[in-house]
């Protein structure tokens, strides 16, 4: 049985990062747990001596990382309660930070490139046929003979969510999505550039198909291989190829969830 909860005043500089540092130390702590409730707020203020409104901004940031949940009402079941961490929170958070981050693009192809290998090693062991039929979704759609850039684009990153989320390991699944995600709009941006654009598309695909028939197949090294030697691929071959500036200096130093910035 876990011990009971303690709660104990904070000191009231930059208060509700305290309240938050309080709430964590209490979660790590395992003192509270998934679906464990807070006290109202009008209790937390008196056990924390810290204003209403410092403990509404603590739970509002905990709301919005995921952390909490809030229920509506005036009964047994309303309040804020401990929620598990859903995907979308996580990766939402990491794909921010990576952002903001500023890493140089050779760091997160490098990232990726191990993620998705893992990944994708993990998908031969373990997909599903549900799995399978939603990669194939996402080549089906790739196939389409009119598919614009937008459009592929789209479908490409499903495609590789769908392995990260086949492969069972949900720390895994969750930082290969945040970092897909992080360089979405710059792959999009080199898609828009490229001259050749039919002749890449069409190398995608194949580069696409394979990857999903060794993990169909069950071929764990395969699969692992293949999509590794994809991301480089791209990356060397036409990432950074089509957004080089006019000088030849790489105008692409980081990743981030918009277009390349320059230097």
């Amino acid at each position: 049985m876990a011990e009971p909860t303690i709660w104990e005043p904070v000191p009231r500089s930059r208060t509700y990062e305290l309240v938050l540092a309080r709430i964590e130390e209490q979660i790590l702590a395992g003192k509270l747990r998934v679906g464990d409730r807070l006290p109202p707020e009008r209790e937390l203020v008196e056990l924390l001596g810290v204003s209403r409104a410092a403990i509404r901004e603590a739970l509002r940031v905990l709301e919005a990382q995921g952390v909490l949940r809030a229920r509506v009402g005036t009964g047994p079941d309303s309040g804020s309660v401990i929620a598990a961490m859903p995907s979308a929170g996580l990766t939402q958070l990491l794909r921010l930070h990576i952002a903001l981050a500023n890493f140089p693009l050779k760091d997160v192809v490098e990232a990726r490139a191990t993620l998705e290998r893992s990944s994708a090693r993990l998908a031969a062991d373990q997909a599903t046929e549900a799995d399978l039929a939603r990669m194939a979704e996402c080549l089906e759609h790739m196939d389409a003979p009119e598919i614009s850039r937008e459009e592929f684009n789209d479908h490409d990153t499903r495609f590789h969510v769908a392995i990260a989320e086949a492969g069972g390991n949900r720390l895994v699944a969750d930082l290969t999505v945040a970092v897909r995600n992080a360089v979405r709009h710059t792959l999009l941006t080199a898609f828009h550039r490229l001259e050749d654009w039919e002749d890449e598309r069409d190398r995608l695909r194949a580069e696409h198909h394979a990857v999903h028939d060794a993990i169909a197949a069950g071929d764990a090294e395969r699969a692992g291989d293949l999509v590794e030697s994809h991301i480089r691929r791209f990356h060397h071959d036409v990432v950074r190829a089509v957004l080089q500036s006019p000088d030849g200096a790489s105008a692409q130093s980081a990743v981030w969830d918009g277009a390349p910035r320059e230097q």
